[in-house]
């Protein structure tokens, strides 16, 4: 087996109203040389003590049994620009990782709608393994046996995140949501996330960030759990963005802004939250990646 290299991209879910069907593929990533070994090794920038037990591993070897197969062990060594628990797909990226590793290990010929199905399986739902795996934003939603999707690219804005200090889990945002809504909210919602999409597509990013802040279906019962998040949503605005959003479950926000502005409004962010990390990023095109290694 010759080395070679999974890159993985991160990922921002819901995307305002696309509630658990809608994200967008950005170019922070995960990444995982991979070299054969007689004995298992994981090389990451924190200590791993039992390397069979690394979510990737379990991950990767869940998907090789799943067809029959037995993972050989391996010499991983990860390296992620991604943070863990801050709504940035840290978990679709990893568990994109895994299925890959078992496939190109075990020869499995698995196609990308068989990953999404199987990452969708593992992770609950498609909006962070879809453009996770093949970049751009992505419209997705899961059936019985599939997963429909739509992907759009060339977008044409800024982006900018503010990554707290803090780790929110996805469990704890999930318990905040109501199990049910009323038709008519429902209804509503559904149109605001339904304007948002044909506002993207026509690149009227401003009328896209203004529906994208009035979400129904999760937004309004997750703020009180994200830090200064209508701090963040009115400042960005007063700097020129045209509209904040929490990026998956939080606590990270998002803004998507004008082209060319978006380095400006970070700086300017920066310097009312020193506290947080605050960035411009890029939407990945190109989603899940494998590249041969050349030996030193």
């Amino acid at each position: 087996m010759k080395p070679f290299e999974i890159t993985v991209p991160a990922s921002s879910g819901n995307v305002g109203p696309g509630f658990d069907s809608m994200g967008l593929a950005l170019n922070l990533y995960l990444t995982l040389q991979v070299e054969e070994a007689n004995q298992w090794e994981f090389h990451t920038g924190s200590p791993v003590t039992d390397t069979e037990d690394h979510f990737i591993v379990k991950i990767a070897k869940q998907a090789a049994s799943w067809h029959g197969r037995e993972l050989p062990p391996l010499k991983l060594t990860e390296k992620s620009d991604i943070p863990l628990a801050r709504g940035l797909g840290s978990s679709a990226s990893a568990i994109l990782a895994g299925i890959e590793l078992a496939n190109q290990v075990c020869d499995l010929s698995l196609s990308k709608d068989d990953i999404l199905r199987f990452g969708t399986e593992i992770e609950g739902h498609p909006d962070n393994i879809a453009p996770s795996l093949f970049g751009g934003l992505v419209i997705s939603t899961a059936f019985e046996q599939d997963i429909e999707y739509v992907q759009v690219k060339n977008l044409s804005m800024d982006i900018i995140v503010y990554i707290p200090e803090v780790e929110l889990k996805t469990e704890e945002a999930r318990n905040v949501l109501p199990e049910t809504y009323p038709k008519d909210v429902a209804a509503r919602a559904s149109g605001i996330s339904n304007l948002v999409v044909a506002s993207l597509l026509q690149g009227d990013y401003a009328f896209a960030g203004k529906m994208m802040e009035k979400d129904l279906f999760h937004e309004p019962y997750r703020a009180k759990l994200i830090p200064n998040y209508e701090r963040i949503r009115y400042e960005a605005k007063q700097n020129g963005a045209y509209g904040t959003i929490i990026s998956g479950a939080g606590p990270t926000m998002l803004s998507i802004a004008p082209h060319g502005k978006g380095q400006t409004i970070a700086e300017n962010m920066q310097q009312i939250l020193p506290e947080y990390n605050i960035k411009t990023v890029a939407v990945d095109e190109k989603g899940l990646t494998v590249t041969e290694l050349s030996h030193p």
